[in-house]
């Protein structure tokens, strides 16, 4: 039995994220002026966006990187948006000057080091599905 998803609802949910957010966020910087409200929702918008486009590239990843509990699409979904959450932060980070290599660099390893714990945990919790008894081969 193959329990492998298919990429189809990854896939529509990932364009659908990302023509809402980058087209949102585009909407925003180009026809509003750069006061508070605007610039949370493009934050917000351009978050969507980044989510989106990681979504199919993180259940290629997991494709080509099985693991041992498969990556189901909760796992794919939230390294999705750690993804979207970490290009947020470097746009909210470089508002301010702030976003420098180093802090570019510990945050992206700070968030690759709490999806590992995450999937660590995952892989202590999960058991292996059960065996059916087998059925004895009968003589003719």
């Amino acid at each position: 039995m193959n329990t492998r998803q298919t990429s189809q609802p990854i896939l529509i949910s990932g364009l659908s994220l990302l023509i809402i957010g980058w087209g949102g966020a585009a909407l925003l910087v180009f026809f509003t002026p750069p006061t508070v409200w605007p610039r949370w929702g493009f934050l917000v918008l351009w978050t969507l966006g980044w989510i989106g486009a990681a979504m199919p590239i993180f259940y290629f990843f997991n494709l080509r990187f099985p693991s041992d509990p498969p990556a189901g699409a909760n796992v794919i979904l939230r390294q999705s948006i750690w993804a979207g959450l970490y290009w947020a932060t470097l746009a909210w980070l470089q508002l301010g000057r702030a976003a420098t290599p180093w802090v570019v660099a510990g945050l992206a390893l700070g968030l690759i080091a709490l999806e590992y714990l995450i999937r660590l945990r995952e892989r202590s919790q999960w058991y292996p599905p059960a065996e059916e008894p087998s059925q004895p081969v009968k003589d003719e």
